[in-house]
């Protein structure tokens, strides 16, 4: 395609170009502050870097490039530049479209500027296209330079061929290939956005709605999120590090006393200490990895430690010290030295990566560090939680949908002791406890009730796999290694049985789920986001046993993921007005955030007034976000209504 690039650099001559156009993609080049150029990727980074020029496109094969901060050439007046962003990314009229708006929206929110729908993701829309019958794309394959020769036969230059090892501002804005190489970027953003569109209104009109109304706003409010990053005590930090090495020489002494000078590693998992186990000591081997060899992992030590407890008392200890030895050693290495290496130089804080689309639900995942993986406060011996601390003067608050995942379950199966139990406010652990152990509900609340804790533990733990089919041996290993109880297999059986005879609406569903997912080869959520499932007329059991699973189990999590993404799309509304709030995290069904102290109020009613609306006509049954806060992550304290 013969294309029409060129520069401009005044408010006025960008307005021409834009004229009546309604679809408006754009793009930013980045380059470093000037006491960060010799960093590596420092570019990417708002704190360390800024917006050297932008492009825009609204016609396929044209552009313009206005240049913002070059070091040679002229550029656009920055007042006026800033004043014309803003009033773009804030006006409802355009949709704004770009190729990896989460980078966009970061670099925006560093200017004061929160992007505004209607906004186009040309990343999202690429992850949830298809590449093949049954494959959605990922997200390295969704890059702009890859999509464009895939589906637009343009081979695009690469930023090194165009830079010649330069940072973008110093190259020449008047040069044509640094115009042709900004503008491609809008102009491939332009037309990817109505290859993709055109794609879906023929084969997936659902996935349309939900890139443009879900998961392009989501990608605003992670750009905004990586953007704040996540306050860290580093004081406190370096503390629990000495712990928590003195712990582990401690713990490896008394190994050591045990099994003499055998080489342990710093996780108890070398050849040599697996060699000790299975042919020193001759133990059995209870568990076995793929490759068939044996297993030593955090339940093969369990199943260790329980073997010995009755045939070898004298090794119990040891198993006993590999686990304490191994909790240690995952606290140092992972939220210790683990997040200190990913702290941002310039504001002290943690910025990670948040992906929207990299799970097959739609659920949310975060690395560098990931975040969402802090241990909870009963399995915490050093307070991880409370490394996470508010600024000087403000506090963290969080709002978590409480039980989404069993209310969602509870509106699919329609069964109506379940919605009862939600309709009026009830405990749905309760309400299980009753059902599986045959007792009134009043004695299931009884907190002085005979084995209440065991019965509710029992009953929590079937709860989270009630939809997604429970097996005996399953809910077997899950109450013994993430409750401590211990049930045998036929316990297990009258579980699940009168669990089914409580729940009769779970099996139908269940049952139909199941055979409608066989049917169509795909399951997928209330508001069509799909995942499709091409083992689930496998003659291999496993494999159609997992493809049953993730039809059931797709609905619920996706479901879910789709009510807290449409949430995020309420909050950066009204986020403008609201600069205080900073969104800084997001844990499974948690949204976190920085706020002054005395906007507490303002701040709990705001985020419940995004969290709880109905997410769609068809959900009958109230979603509840509970409020808490605190001066750390760790010192949440639950506020009442």
């Amino acid at each position: 395609m013969k294309t029409e690039y060129r520069v401009v650099t005044t408010v006025e001559e960008a307005l021409d170009y834009i004229g009546d156009s309604k679809e408006v993609a754009f793009d930013f080049e980045t380059a470093p502050n000037d006491k960060f150029r010799d960093e590596d990727k420092a570019a990417l980074d708002p704190a360390k870097s800024h917006i050297v020029t932008m492009s825009i496109s609204v016609k396929e094969g044209t552009g313009i490039m206005i240049p913002v901060a070059h070091k040679v050439g002229k550029n656009i007046d920055q007042e006026a530049f800033v004043i014309f962003l803003q009033a773009m990314m804030m006006r409802p009229s355009w949709i704004k479209i770009a190729h990896n708006l989460q980078f966009e929206a970061m670099f925006s929110y560093a200017l004061g500027i929160v992007i505004q729908e209607p906004v186009y993701d040309t990343i999202a829309a690429s992850q949830m296209s298809m590449k093949s019958a049954t494959e959605f794309r990922s997200l390295s394959e969704s890059g702009l330079k890859p999509l464009a020769a895939e589906l637009c036969d343009e081979p695009l230059p690469s930023f090194t061929t165009v830079t010649g090892g330069k940072h973008f501002d110093e190259l020449d804005p008047e040069d044509p290939e640094t115009i042709r190489y900004s503008c491609a970027d809008a102009d491939f953003a332009l037309r990817l956005y109505h290859i993709f569109n055109n794609w879906f209104d023929k084969f997936l009109p659902k996935h349309r709605w939900i890139v443009e109304n879900i998961e392009s706003p989501t990608a605003v409010y992670l750009g905004i999120m990586k953007y704040n990053g996540v306050p860290i005590d580093e004081k406190l930090m370096l503390k629990r590090k000495e712990e928590a090495e003195a712990e582990m020489e401690r713990i490896r002494k008394e190994i050591a006393f045990i099994i003499g000078d055998v080489n342990i590693g710093s996780n108890c998992s070398t050849n040599a200490f697996k060699n000790y186990l299975y042919k020193d000591l001759g133990l059995p081997v209870l568990k076995v990895t793929e490759s068939n060899r044996e297993a030593a992992d955090d339940s093969t030590m369990i199943m260790l430690k329980e073997w010995s407890d009755e045939n070898r008392p004298e090794l119990s200890p040891l198993f006993t010290l590999v686990q304490e030895y191994r909790k240690w050693g995952k606290i140092k290495s992972t939220y210790i030295d683990g997040y200190l290496k990913y702290r941002n130089a310039v504001t002290g804080r943690l910025h990670p990566n948040f992906f929207a689309l990299s799970t097959d639900t739609g659920r949310f995942s975060c690395n560098s560090p990931n975040c969402q993986n802090m241990p909870r406060k009963t399995n915490d011996p050093i307070g991880v939680r409370n490394f996470i601390k508010a600024p000087k003067g403000h506090i963290i608050v969080s709002c978590d949908y409480s039980q989404i995942e069993l209310r969602v379950g509870a509106h699919y199966c329609q069964d109506e002791i379940m919605l009862d139990t939600y309709r009026r406010g009830g405990d749905i652990h309760a309400a299980t406890t009753s059902v599986i152990f045959n007792i009134p509900y009043d004695q299931a609340v009884d907190k002085h009730a005979e084995n209440y804790k065991e019965r509710r533990t029992i009953a929590k733990n079937v709860n989270f796999g009630t939809f997604y089919g429970l097996f005996p041996r399953g809910l077997q290993k899950t109450l013994r290694f993430k409750a401590g109880v211990e049930k045998s297999v036929e316990e297990c059986e009258e579980i699940i049985s009168n669990l089914k005879a409580g729940y009769p609406g779970l099996t139908t569903w269940q049952e139909e789920t199941k055979a409608m997912a066989a049917r169509r080869k795909y399951s997928e959520t209330r508001l069509g986001r799909r995942r499709y499932l091409p083992n689930i007329d496998s003659d291999d059991w496993g494999k159609k046993s997992f493809a049953e699973r993730c039809s059931m189990n797709t609905p619920i999590q996706g479901t879910a993921a789709d009510i807290l993404k449409m949430a995020l799309g309420r909050i950066i509304a009204g986020l403008p007005e609201r600069e205080w709030l900073k969104p800084i995290l997001q844990i499974h069904d948690e949204l976190t955030f920085i706020i002054p102290e005395e906007k507490l109020d303002d701040a709990v009613a705001y985020i419940k007034s995004c969290m709880e609306p109905q997410p769609f006509p068809e959900f009958d049954l109230p979603l509840v976000a509970e409020a808490s806060a605190g001066p750390t992550f760790g010192k949440m304290e639950e506020l009442e209504d």
